[in-house]
């Protein structure tokens, strides 16, 4: 055992065990951890198999882990250590297809979040790297780790109007649309609301902070369990009832006008809140095309990306949701947007569902 490590971790420090199966990788986070005045890696594992002992005899409060391995993959153990030992866990994946599939089962058995595996042939870019991997393990400590992520991209945090301008003057549809945001820990939350949503539930549009190369898969893995029909959104198309369109991890995902027809537009602009897609400009824009015709939901995720979206929401007329702490995962967004006064209402996860559905008018009792 490192005892210098664990002295460090009796002082406050985050205490990190990192799990790859590459040498160079696991002295890259070790470096990563250690140059953060409040984190200290305690140990650095090839396998599952070592860092079963680890977390006993080092008792870590963040696991990183890498999701392909030898001996006993990533998702395998992972699932074991969530039944016997919860604890949080953030996954590094390969941005492949098989990659971002596996990331996305890691999500539901339990992980809090996940980072890109680094690419350690390019040099520049490690800076933001380190800063992702630092700020999500610092996310994870603070986290409730359940069976229920993202990615934070660092920037200047500029606002909606970056991408899209007030207005004061709004044309409103009679046509309803419910508009959810989420980050860390929101893959299962929206899992949770959407699949609960009936077949002719009116149409949805989400921004879930989500890296270009994951969206397609989560959207389809949505769709396999959902009454709905989701998607990863198009530019152009419209927004049917029955549908739900997740903004692809490239672009803000905005909601437009179009004669009587609401349609989904895709914006390449800045990042907002250091984000794209940003939940502040789908909400804004959805104030904009819809008003009161509308429905706002934000989920569990850190910081404050669409606690302002949620507000002008409300200010337009649209009956607005927050999830409540205790089921969340990270209690960042909800809780800017509360402290806002831009939720009308806050509710347990497994109850936004069946709200939205009766705020909607339909009348329609659903599962939950």
């Amino acid at each position: 055992m490192n005892m210098a490590a664990t002295e460090k971790g009796k002082k406050g420090k985050i205490k990190v065990l990192i799990v790859d199966d590459s040498a160079m990788i696991r002295k890259l986070l070790s470096e990563i951890v250690n140059a953060q005045a409040d984190m200290t890696c305690v140990g650095a594992a090839p396998d599952p198999i070592a860092a079963r002992e680890m977390i006993r005899n080092l008792d870590p409060d963040v696991l990183t882990l890498d999701v392909e391995m030898p001996k006993m993959d990533g998702l395998s153990f992972l699932e074991k250590l969530m039944r016997l030992r919860p604890m949080p866990v953030v996954m590094v994946s390969t941005l492949t297809q098989r990659g971002s599939e596996m990331t996305l089962r890691a999500l539901e058995l339990g992980a809090v979040d996940f980072v890109a595996k680094p690419k350690l042939d390019i040099a520049r870019g490690l800076e933001g790297y380190a800063e992702e991997i630092a700020a999500k393990i610092r996310v994870a400590a603070r986290s409730r780790p359940r069976r229920m992520t993202p990615t934070t991209v660092i920037a200047p945090s500029l606002k909606a109007d970056a991408v899209l301008p007030h207005l004061s003057g709004r044309v409103t549809s009679t046509e309803k649309v419910i508009a959810i945001g989420a980050s860390t820990g929101g893959t299962e939350a929206l899992k949770a609301v959407l699949s609960a949503l009936p077949p002719d539930s009116a149409g949805v549009v989400v921004a879930q902070h989500m890296p270009e190369g994951f969206t397609r898969s989560f959207a389809e893995r949505l769709d396999s369990v959902c009454r709905i029909r989701v998607k990863e959104a198009e530019n152009g198309e419209r927004v049917l009832p029955g549908h739900g369109y997740i903004a692809p991890g490239h672009s803000h995902l905005l909601l437009k006008r179009d004669g009587a027809n609401y349609v989904c537009e895709l914006n390449q602009g800045p990042l907002v809140n250091r984000h794209r897609p940003s939940v502040d400009v789908l909400f804004r824009s959805v104030a904009n095309a819809a008003g009161r015709n509308a429905i706002g939901v934000i989920l569990t995720g850190m910081g404050k990306d669409g606690a302002q979206g949620l507000l002008e929401l409300r200010q337009a007329g649209a009956h607005t949701v927050a999830q409540d702490e205790a089921t969340c995962v990270v209690f960042g967004m909800p809780r800017e947007a509360i402290q806002l006064g831009a939720a009308v209402e806050v509710l347990a996860l497994g109850a936004i569902a069946g709200h939205v559905v009766q705020s909607l008018g339909t009348g329609r009792q659903i599962r939950i």
